[in-house]
């Protein structure tokens, strides 16, 4: 079963200079039937104002995964992490037993747009770690590996049996990937759009929860970005 959750639908908070959209319950937004999928706790697409930013503030016993899709974001954390993260660059973070972060547009000029990831670890009060990779081109047509629990193919190392992935993919370019048994999915289409086998459309913003299903399959029909999770 696949179930679809439009953008229109998502949770709304706008704070001047944070403009944001959340798949799940989070902060002053509450939805009881949205709590989270499986480990997939938090889907935040977040535009932040030139200048402006998070200031510094604690999280533990949480797997963070950002995700730029323009602009430069800037971090520091208590771990000595730290760096500007562009497009093409993912940062992890694996809170643990705490840390505390602040994360800024870098820009004076030009918003930043991401999206921040929350994935619940399987391993509480480990800890805390910090990382960046430069993925690139690897997503290109396909599906690059960014996040998983045995840091296979240059991914990160996360702490819960999760895979994530990302991809750019040109009009009617199309993408499969085959789930094992038991295991389940959630799509996110970040720009463009795509069309599902059915003929379900699915826009920027929108996410869509799969369920018993052998495979997922869709195309491109605009030139797309998509994050693509496979969950325990």
């Amino acid at each position: 079963m696949i179930t679809i959750r439009k953008n229109v639908d998502r949770g709304h908070a706008n704070h001047g200079w944070l403009d944001a959209r959340h798949t799940f319950s989070f902060a002053n937004y509450y939805h009881p039937d949205h709590m989270g999928f499986r480990s997939l706790r938090v889907m935040n697409e977040d535009r932040i104002n030139p200048g402006a930013g998070f200031p510094t503030h604690p999280h533990d016993n949480m797997e963070i995964i950002t995700y730029v899709l323009e602009g430069t974001l800037a971090h520091q954390d208590s771990t000595g992490g730290g760096g500007v993260i562009t497009p093409g660059i993912v940062q992890y973070m694996s809170a643990g037993t705490g840390v505390t972060h602040s994360e800024f547009n870098a820009s004076d000029t030009e918003p930043v747009h991401l999206y921040q990831i929350w994935i619940t670890p399987n391993t509480r009060g480990a800890e805390p770690r910090y990382e960046e990779r430069k993925i690139g081109d690897a997503r290109q047509g396909g599906l690059a590996l960014i996040a998983s629990n045995d840091g296979r193919n240059g991914s990160f190392q996360i702490r819960q049996d999760a895979d994530l992935y990302a991809s750019l993919i040109k009009e009617d370019e199309r993408i499969t990937h085959n789930f094992n048994t038991g295991r389940a999915g959630w799509l996110q289409v970040a720009r463009g759009a795509i069309e599902l086998p059915e003929g379900s459309i699915m826009q920027a913003g929108d996410g869509a929860k799969i369920e018993n299903e052998n495979a997922i399959s869709f195309k491109a029909l605009a030139d797309a970005e998509i994050l693509l999770f496979d969950l325990a």
